[in-house]
């Protein structure tokens, strides 16, 4: 009998309560450890999901020989750090989006981990579940017919109350187009590949952070990518793909677990739903487990490639907009 994969999670936060709400659901994972900078926040989050252990530092998680694999859902600016101290450390890893900062931080990373041995994933948790995968097949398969137009959006309003918050913060690596403007640049990259050309616009805070980012991909075959994020006003978060001989419709929230719509081009619309179970999160994590099982170094749904030309694409794009990380750029 196989022993379990032992979890350890660096943070407390929103994301980290996720994967430990998600963990459960998993065959052959352990909730093992977790870690803050706090060992009362690391003790209250361990009782409240049911960890072995709480550590009042990362370092003490990650020296822990009973720790298979470390989740970082810690700041965008701890990615990389964190990620080569448990790297060096032996440890597998699944790192929170984005998975550092600019793409030389990822090519060091990924060197460190293919010369180390380990595992390592960027925690990109949309791209494992069912219907985004689905969505995936049938533009694959020719339903859609030659590919015309994607638009995707993602927009929370989150009025800046305090500069110093990470989504403000430059030195935390803020901005709408790091925390949320990732997601849709990763399903024009998944859906449609690398563009040949792109144009990007932000509208810069007084922090210096983008408080919206939009972007147009072009494709061969005159394809087009329309992609939007935003601190500054609320949307349904929608997507859609829009082909010669049909459309794809995403729900509401379309990053989330949630069902498809297929209208042709006489109109007709058909509903292609799916079973929702947990909060997603566990689709990512058993991703994880089966290659760490099989000796895996990465993941062929989601790549060390994936990761390098999704970070090139924010690197681009940060470019045009004139986003600046200090210490970083």
């Amino acid at each position: 009998m196989r022993s379990d994969i032992r979890f350890g999670i660096l943070g407390t936060g929103g994301i980290a309560t996720k994967m430990s709400e998600a963990l459960p659901l998993v065959e052959g994972a352990t909730m093992y450890a977790v870690a803050s900078r706090s060992q009362q926040q690391a003790d209250a989050f361990a009782v409240r999901h049911g960890f072995e252990k709480a550590y009042g530092s990362y370092e003490a998680l990650i020296n822990d020989p009973h720790v298979d694999v470390v989740y970082i859902a810690t700041p965008h600016n701890l990615h990389f750090s964190n990620t080569m101290m448990c790297i060096d450390a032996g440890k597998h890893v699944l790192c929170e989006k984005p998975f550092a900062v600019n793409a030389r931080e990822v090519h060091q990373m990924i060197d460190r981990a293919r010369d180390k041995g380990v595992f390592l994933m960027e925690a990109m948790w949309s791209r494992f579940l069912p219907h985004i995968i689905h969505a995936h097949e049938i533009v694959q398969s020719g339903q859609l017919g030659d590919i015309r137009l994607l638009v995707a959006d993602f927009c929370i309003h989150r009025p800046m109350t305090n500069p110093k918050d990470r989504k403000f913060n430059p030195e935390l690596i803020g901005g709408a187009l790091m925390d949320i403007g990732i997601y849709p640049m990763f399903l024009a990259e998944f859906m449609l590949g690398s563009p040949l050309d792109q144009v990007a616009m932000a509208g810069l805070g007084v922090t210096g952070v983008d408080m919206n980012c939009s972007a147009v991909f072009q494709y061969p075959g005159q394809a087009q990518a329309v992609l939007y994020s935003s601190f500054l006003a609320e949307s349904g978060t929608r997507a859609a793909i829009y082909g010669e001989k049909g459309t794809l419709l995403f729900d509401d929230f379309w990053f989330m677990p949630g069902n498809l719509r297929f209208v042709d081009a006489q109109g007709k619309e058909t509903s292609i739903p799916f079973e929702k179970i947990g909060n997603g999160y566990q689709y990512e994590a058993a991703e994880v487990v089966r290659c760490i099982r099989t000796g895996l170094q990465q993941s062929e749904f989601m790549s060390w490639a994936d990761s390098i030309r999704l970070i090139e694409r924010l690197d681009a794009i940060r470019h045009q907009c004139g986003i600046v990380f200090p210490g970083h750029d």
